[in-house]
């Protein structure tokens, strides 16, 4: 147990939850990880975030370790570029269970805790939630059903104190993007006012933000993604 607020972030052991990590870390608080490889440090479980009962379990072994959870961030998820009439029923399925279902099996199991915590939970969706992509239909869809979730799951538990929030990340260089991914072609960058990636430091940033400073913010999206969707 520990006397300092508990975090769960889960995908974080690489990529835009890792650095999620960091910066909760850098702001005071003990970080549990859930992941489906096992993060450096002694408070990280390796667990499928689409079973529910894996996520319970991983949860309760969690609060025995450092305490109740007053922050969540669900960063856990995969990436695939696939044409809509080549996406099989597994794919679907599969892209569906890990993106919204990992996201409902983490918020049932820790709502209690943040209920009595009064705490906070952040979504990482997509910029393709919003904007769409050409191949991109099943990812696109399940990060669409996560803004869905979120800005329901914020309506419903606001009367409790929770805030529920999401980032929108655009294409971040992260190892989930490949070196031959289109969204690293130069042809691409320069269609974006910034002319590059985000980072995952700068999508931490605005996770870290909603998490401890935005006290007004609740079912609402921040968009990280050097200008893709304005």
């Amino acid at each position: 147990m520990t006397d300092q607020p508990v975090a769960l972030v889960t995908g974080g052991a690489s990529g835009i939850g890792a650095a999620v990590v960091e910066a909760l870390t850098a702001r005071g608080y003990v970080t549990g990880v859930l992941d489906l490889h096992a993060a450096p440090g002694p408070a990280s479980v390796a667990v499928d975030v689409s079973d529910a009962d894996a996520v319970t379990q991983a949860l309760v072994r969690l609060r025995e370790e450092l305490g109740p959870v007053s922050a969540v961030v669900t960063s856990a998820g995969y990436y695939e570029m696939t044409p809509v009439s080549e996406i099989s029923t597994d794919a679907w399925h599969r892209m569906l269970r890990v993106h919204l279902g990992g996201l409902v099996n983490v918020a049932r199991a820790v709502l209690p805790d943040l209920v009595s915590a009064r705490g906070s939970l952040v979504a990482v969706a997509s910029e393709l939630a919003v904007g769409g992509g050409d191949e991109d239909a099943h990812y696109a869809a399940a990060k669409g059903a996560i803004l869905g979730l979120v800005r329901s799951l914020a309506a419903e538990v606001a009367d409790a104190g929770v805030r529920v929030n999401a980032v929108a990340p655009g294409p971040t260089d992260t190892p989930l993007l490949a070196p031959d991914s289109p969204w690293r072609a130069t042809e691409y960058l320069q269609t974006l006012p910034l002319r590059r990636l985000t980072t995952p430091a700068e999508v931490a940033r605005c996770v870290e933000f909603l998490v401890c400073d935005a006290t007004f913010s609740t079912g609402d999206v921040v968009n990280v993604n050097s200008g893709a969707v304005i």
